[in-house]
């Protein structure tokens, strides 16, 4: 159930970071619904992504943003509105939007019984990049993500933090300028996550990219970040941390996310 706050925040939130269909931003969805059957998963969403930026998507379990991503990424069919990549309409042009992003998925989708080198050798080799290029990205990506010395290693020799870094680095091989995760540190502990939502963030300073960040735990969200409220498939609200939480005259995030989906808070970070 929505509290009344939560309809006046939204309409005081409906431009903060908007774009227009003009390729400004790294992504723009505009308007997307969606249905299983009967049940409508996602309703008119809409908002757009800054290139360089990073963007938290934060909402509950059930709340769409795993179909958001499906979307985003082609899984699935768009059934109304459209999603565009720094300006191509993944409808008309997909190839031309989907390779300018990368995506972490929340399941793992690593190959277990293949070494760390040889799942990046694979997936460059589905990407068109030739070997020597390939095994030079991936030996320089490993380096970034502290598992130079793992390059031999089986991969289910790994933790569940080292495993989730070398799936960062698979996604950056072919250099996109969008990085998609949805939900990346379910599972990890505090110390991997922590340095795991570190490392994506310096992406963004060092390297320019612009991430869209799934998550339920309000402790991933830093006040700098550009934010999206998505609750029961529709978009609650949308902006910088600090103007969002100010439209709903709260004192801080879970306050405002309580506001908005008229949830009570749960220990630990998680939002309810």
């Amino acid at each position: 159930m929505t509290v009344p706050d939560a309809s006046a925040a939204m309409n005081m939130m409906t431009n903060a970071g908007a774009a227009t269909a003009s390729g400004e931003a790294a992504l723009c969805v505009e308007h997307i619904g969606h249905a299983y059957g009967q049940r409508r998963a996602l309703d008119d969403v809409s908002f757009t992504v800054a290139p360089a930026s990073f963007t938290a998507l934060l909402g509950l379990n059930g709340a769409g943003k795993s179909t958001l991503v499906s979307l985003i990424t082609r899984l699935f069919g768009v059934q109304s509105g459209r999603v565009l990549i720094f300006g191509h309409d993944i409808g008309r042009e997909p190839g031309e939007g989907l390779r300018r992003i990368g995506v972490v998925f929340q399941p793992r989708t690593l190959d277990l019984d293949l070494s760390v080198m040889q799942n990046l050798l694979y997936h460059a080799a589905l990407q068109g990049i030739g070997r020597g290029e390939a095994r030079q990205r991936a030996t320089d990506l490993l380096a970034r993500v502290e598992l130079g010395d793992r390059a031999a290693s089986k991969v289910r020799n790994l933790s569940g933090g080292q495993m989730r870094r070398l799936e960062i680095a698979r996604s950056l091989l072919h250099r996109p300028r969008l990085l998609l995760l949805d939900e990346a540190t379910v599972g990890l502990d505090v110390k991997a996550r922590a340095s795991i939502l570190d490392h994506v963030r310096r992406l963004v300073v060092e390297q320019g990219i612009a991430v869209l960040w799934t998550t339920h735990l309000l402790d991933e969200v830093a006040s700098s970040d550009d934010l999206v409220v998505l609750h029961q498939g529709r978009v609650l609200a949308r902006g910088k941390v600090a103007d969002v939480i100010a439209a709903t005259n709260a004192s801080d995030l879970q306050s405002t996310f309580m506001q908005l989906t008229g949830t009570a808070g749960q220990p630990g970070g998680a939002a309810p």
